[in-house]
């Protein structure tokens, strides 16, 4: 009994360890675009949520009070069509500035991602628009290759839609 139990004490330090490890080290997926519009023309088009199914290839659908503390609920579309349906809590709103939201698989610290908008006025009436997320937790290693191949395409495609849609608009 007393080997299971050092045993087991063992494993437990080891995953516990590996947790902080991964939350520590968040592994990090970072786009960013300079668009022809000002931020004040790219947040409305970001925050038009409804309109999202007529442009947007990633966040294919997005519900939920803009307010920080709320949770909203997004379905996202990755590049093999598969589609994910998620409640993150808003972290930050600021308009003309940043959107943030964190999403976590429970009970957290497994899989956890905190998504963020950027913008930033450039010279021109231009944007520089960085949208990343930060993964962090003891299943996100297992999970790199995976999240370079499908979802930070849909990053990037998102990011060349918003774009399009806020210069002619």
């Amino acid at each position: 009994m007393k080997k299971f139990l050092v045993g087991l004490g063992t494993v437990l330090v080891l995953v516990a360890g590996w947790t902080v490890y991964t939350v520590a080290r968040p592994f990090v997926l970072h786009t960013e675009l300079d668009i022809d519009a000002s931020p004040e023309q790219v947040w409305k088009v970001l925050t038009d949520r409804q309109a999202y199914p007529d442009w947007n290839p990633f966040i294919i659908s997005s519900t939920g009070e803009l307010k920080v503390g709320d949770t909203i609920t997004n379905v996202l579309r990755d590049t093999k069509g598969s589609e994910t349906k998620f409640t993150p809590k808003l972290l930050a709103v600021t308009p003309n500035q940043e959107l943030r939201w964190i999403g976590k698989v429970p009970p957290g610290a497994l899989f956890d991602g905190e998504h963020s908008f950027r913008l930033t006025a450039l010279p021109d009436g231009r944007t520089r628009l960085v949208q990343e997320e930060k993964f962090s937790g003891a299943a996100v290693p297992f999970t790199r290759s995976m999240l370079n191949k499908t979802i930070k395409p849909q990053f990037e495609a998102m990011n060349q839609a918003l774009a399009t849609r806020a210069s002619t608009e």
